[in-house]
């Protein structure tokens, strides 16, 4: 359960561990400190282990994006700490089951579930497991376009199989490697198609048919499909077992790629390309062959890898290993 605040500001991050607190002061640091004045939350460990978290908060303009991980926890939006005036949302999902209480009604989630939090109104959220938790944070008229009434959706459990909440967890997790250094633009796109996703995942927009058209549902599409190419750019790949795995017909997956002016093609053969240079740069792979690695990233035609790889990079492969032999 998170209440921090949205900042407009570009993209910056920050890590907190209470690992580099003493123990005897975790929880009380961490409650005052950064729970009650930055989440504003109150939090208390459950169980009698000593409490852990450790967390990474990503600023958007617009967004605030939380990854932690924690010991069993109660986190509760209480009457007095509405005093501190947040009245955004959170949008967020852990893979422990949960329980809680909003307006007077039970909660109860299973593992990965979503749920809507309305940071103006009091509620509780307990976690009783070890959790990995994601946690969106956006100010409420982020919604007003695309949800009538938004805060009725407040403590209705998403279900975890649900296809939206997928789509944005995949979305989520492309964020946190690549937002921080993407330009201003590219960051308010970025919050745009996530709004697309959470509206589409609460089932409170203007016809499911409408927000799957826009810009969100197609990114999240394109970056789903992209992760996956670059995880296994290193076998055979065939855009209609790709299209097939992400439930998309192969048609639609190259107009994804054409819309963000490429093609599937052109993408797996850049990811081929990239392995290898990674390959060729590390002491790890220095006994292998140019050649085995050219096979081990996917290529299957020598000639065409040397082509390639020159045009991309401006040198042959063994002048690249080389020079980063010398680096080291």
């Amino acid at each position: 359960m998170s209440g921090v605040a949205a900042s407009a500001q570009a993209a910056a991050s920050f890590r907190f561990s209470t690992e580099s607190l003493p123990e005897p002061e975790r929880i009380g640091m961490f409650r005052e400190v950064f729970a009650r004045k930055i989440l504003g939350m109150d939090v208390a460990p459950l169980g009698e282990r000593p409490f852990r978290t450790d967390m990474t908060v990503k600023q958007l303009p617009g967004l605030n994006i939380v990854w932690a991980r924690s010991s069993p926890v109660r986190a509760s939006r209480t009457r007095a700490l509405l005093a501190d005036g947040k009245d955004g949302f959170a949008f967020q999902w852990s893979g422990s089951p949960g329980f809680g209480e909003r307006r007077g009604r039970e909660l109860t989630l299973e593992p990965n579930d979503g749920i809507l939090i309305a940071c103006s109104e009091p509620g509780i959220l307990a976690l009783p497991r070890a959790h990995a938790v994601v946690s969106l944070t956006f100010p409420r008229e982020a919604m007003g376009p695309l949800v009538r009434d938004v805060a009725d959706y407040a403590g209705r459990p998403v279900p975890a199989a649900s296809p939206a909440l997928r789509l944005l967890a995949g979305y989520v997790e492309v964020l946190r490697r690549e937002a921080a250094a993407a330009p201003p633009e590219l960051q308010r796109l970025a919050v745009a198609h996530v709004y697309d996703l959470v509206a589409l995942a609460l089932g409170a927009t203007r016809g499911a048919a409408d927000i799957a058209e826009r810009e969100g549902v197609r990114a999240a599409h394109l970056a789903a499909i992209q992760k996956d190419l670059v995880e296994n750019v290193h076998t055979d790949i065939s855009i209609e077992a790709v299209a097939a795995r992400h439930r998309l017909s192969p048609r639609h997956v190259q107009r994804l790629f054409e819309e963000s002016g490429t093609t599937f093609t052109e993408f797996v053969r850049d990811a081929r390309l990239e392995r290898a240079r990674a390959m060729l740069a590390s002491p790890r792979f220095r006994h292998k062959r140019v050649s085995d690695i050219a096979f081990e990233a996917g290529f299957r035609d020598l000639s065409h890898f040397n082509r390639w790889f020159r045009a991309r990079f401006g040198a042959s492969p063994s002048d690249l290993r080389n020079a980063a032999a010398e680096l080291r």
